[in-house]
């Protein structure tokens, strides 16, 4: 450990683990063997990472020049065996992974991430540089997805999948090419939706999804029929301001 790194009171750090110099870790926190926190790392407090993870390794990207980025991680999230979370580059200069995030083993986070609070990445989930993922996502394991992609809150990925296109928020999205397969109604209960805020989310999505309209017109059609509350305006922002497109509806 480097004399220069600074350390939270209460945290454990293993035999055997790597400490670079520019790392802050937060307080109660937990570094197994084998596991190496390098420059630019600033960990929050009761976060446990575990044996072989590397958190806060260069870029693995061709334009960055050294620049001074960081790799963040907030309170109480886990972080799993062999996971690797490069720091950012001089685009939002900065990964960061929410409070409450559950990181299982294999995954990579790439450069310039942003996870939001209460994600869970299955293992061998892989995520390229410049995605964002809003809270409460579940991506499940083996899940590959494209970079500068959006998924939005409480969405859930079915394993394997290939994500290419934005994934709106409360969604449930599977097969390939991925599609809309649903709303994440087992989710959104565990969270406290009520049941007739489930009923809107899915009555919005049957508009955009399901009768098989043009997206625009879609849109219109939503903010005609459906009520204005904060959780169609979520979906209704998130599909007018994707940049990529959103996921297909299930044909």
């Amino acid at each position: 450990m480097h004399p220069d790194a600074q350390i939270g009171e209460g945290t454990k750090i293993d035999a055997f683990a790597s400490i670079s110099a520019d790392v802050v870790i937060g307080k109660n926190c937990w570094v197994a063997s084998n596991a190496v926190i390098m420059d630019g790392a600033r960990i929050g407090d009761n976060v446990r990472i575990f044996p072989g993870a590397v958190i806060s390794a260069i870029p693995q990207d061709l334009k960055f020049q050294g620049e001074k980025t960081t790799t963040e991680i907030g309170d109480n999230s886990t972080i799993r065996e062999f996971v690797t979370i490069n720091r950012g580059t001089s685009d939002k200069h900065k990964t960061a992974i929410g409070k409450n995030c559950l990181l299982m083993a294999y995954v990579h986070v790439a450069h310039d991430c942003i996870l939001g609070d209460y994600c869970i990445l299955a293992n061998n989930a892989t995520l390229a540089g410049h995605v964002t993922i809003d809270d409460h996502a579940i991506l499940e394991g083996f899940v590959a997805v494209q970079q500068f992609i959006k998924i939005g809150a409480h969405a859930f990925i079915a394993g394997t999948s290939k994500v290419r296109k934005d994934v709106p928020p409360f969604v449930r999205a599977a097969r390939e090419p991925l599609a809309y397969s649903g709303i994440n109604s087992v989710g959104l209960r565990r969270r406290g939706f009520s049941e007739e805020d489930i009923t809107l989310i899915e009555h919005t999505y049957r508009i955009i999804y399901i009768q098989h309209q043009n997206t625009s017109k879609a849109l219109d059609v939503v903010r005609e029929e459906i009520e204005a509350n904060e959780h169609r305006e979520a979906i209704l922002g998130f599909i007018s301001n994707s940049e990529k497109g959103v996921i297909r509806g299930n044909i």
